[in-house]
């Protein structure tokens, strides 16, 4: 997300009610708008599908496919959108914009390659579906995994409205094409995902080629030694592992789910509660963006220039104290932006369930879903603070962390039985956030000490 902060601070600085509410506006769409816009999208696919009378199974099978290719694809590609975008970074800086474009498309061709020879094991070793079926979920895998680097490259463009947009078109022809589509039934339907995806992909990869000029076509100078931060490919990989973990052990459980097509297995009980209090981190997001992109980011930018220009060490410690007052302030606002949200969500809650057609049963894991995913947000604010400060390994360590919690306490709470349900996920969060509250408050204690011996 670095780089959106440029832009809030042009909105903030007409300095009024309307340009506060704009700018916590476009923060939540950029921050939320392709989550939204994507899952928004592969519902009213399911939900046009039933209207056309395809089979309640085919429509269940569909979205199931789908969710499977988003977790695992996100997993595969975690650690390279952090590690790319690093390495992008550094091109950047050094004014070397002619050696971007060849690596983009170096690391696609390794994506697409490694992609799908995995995704070809899989669906030939455990899938006995037919070949239509496994050759369309192949292609939406190798898609989706190409098309993650893609939209985190545009957002070192600093592109947002464009992604934006694209991304509108794209659901749209996805949402079209699934109804011109479904008389093909199951694969229609992963047809038009792919129809979707490949739309967005392609047109992303257009703005890109209009953006950066290239004299060759291919390089693989992100493999350098010298350019690689393991570091940056575990950190990503175990966070969005991390994010998946509970859902996996609860779909591999057989106490918890129910087969749906092939191997792939569904929970029922854990899966909706889970996935609908998501939409609950929409207004932290905005918060997160408008106070840790703009007034974090500018302290700590101010403070390290002034450490490069030999600023005095007085000075130097009035900005610091600047900065740790607008981490301190930004953390605070999260919390009561989304702790309002929980509470509202927590009252409305059963009519919410009932206007979705849900069972009151699912309220208790509704409820403790909604506290988790309010403190992966504060979670996510931390790292991002950690990442400016150029703490990678802290940040490494917490996202072990949340993946071994999460595991952990996710087994745990499947032995306690379903009043425990959801209570691994939050738990986790919860000790990570605790922990990383810890980690900063020595970091921002021996700021200046690190850098000025790192420097030397």
């Amino acid at each position: 997300m670095a780089g959106i902060g440029f832009e809030l601070r042009r909105i903030l600085s007409r300095d009024s009610y309307t340009a506060t509410l704009h700018a916590y506006l476009y923060a939540g769409l950029i921050s939320s708008g392709p989550w939204v816009l994507s899952i928004v999208s592969v519902m009213l696919v399911g939900s046009i599908s039933l209207g056309l009378l395809l089979p309640d199974v085919l429509v269940g099978q569909f979205l199931v496919t789908v969710t499977y290719l988003m977790a695992s694809s996100l997993i595969l590609t975690g650690g390279l959108q952090l590690f790319f975008t690093r390495f992008v970074s550094d091109l950047l800086y050094e004014h070397q914009h002619e050696r971007i474009l060849p690596n983009l498309l170096g690391i696609l061709l390794l994506v697409t390659l490694a992609a799908g020879v995995l995704g070809t094991i899989v669906l030939s070793l455990l899938f006995d579906e037919s070949l239509i079926f496994r050759v369309l979920v192949l292609a939406n895998f190798v898609v989706l995994c190409n098309l993650w680097l893609v939209i985190i490259f545009l957002s070192g463009m600093k592109a947002y409205n464009r992604i934006l947009l694209v991304m509108l078109v794209g659901y749209s022809l996805m949402v079209a094409s699934a109804y011109a589509l479904s008389f093909l039934q199951l694969p229609g339907l992963l047809l038009a995902l792919l129809i979707g995806h490949s739309a967005l992909l392609f047109l992303y990869l257009y703005d890109i080629l209009r953006e950066y000029q290239a004299e060759k076509l291919i390089a693989f100078d992100f493999l350098d030694r010298r350019q690689v931060f393991v570091s940056l490919l575990v950190t990503g990989f175990c966070y969005n592992l991390g994010i998946w973990v509970d859902k996996f052990l609860f779909w591999l459980n057989p106490g918890t789910s129910s087969e749906m097509v092939g191997p792939l297995r569904a929970s029922i009980i854990y899966d909706l509660p889970i996935f609908l209090a998501y939409l609950a981190i929409i207004p932290g997001m905005a918060v997160f963006l408008v106070r840790i992109e703009t007034d974090f980011a500018e302290w700590c930018e101010r403070l390290f220039q002034a450490i490069r220009d030999g600023e005095t060490l007085q000075y130097i410690g009035q900005l610091k104290t600047e900065m740790v007052l607008s981490i301190r302030q930004g953390l605070l606002e999260i919390c009561k932006v989304q702790g309002v949200t929980v509470l509202l969500l927590f009252l409305f809650a059963p009519r919410l369930l009932e206007w979705l057609g849900l069972s009151s049963y699912y309220l208790p894991l509704f409820h403790i879903a909604l506290i988790g995913v309010s403190l992966q947000v504060v979670f996510m604010a931390l790292l991002n603070v950690f990442f400016y400060l150029d703490k990678r390994m802290i940040v490494l360590e917490l996202c072990v962390w949340f993946v071994v919690l999460n595991t952990v306490l996710t087994l745990l709470s499947q032995y306690l039985g379903p009043s425990f349900f959801g209570y691994g996920f939050t738990l986790s969060l919860l000790v990570c956030v605790l922990l990383g509250l810890h980690r900063l408050s020595r970091v921002l204690e021996d700021l200046e000490y690190d850098t000025f011996m790192l420097s030397h």
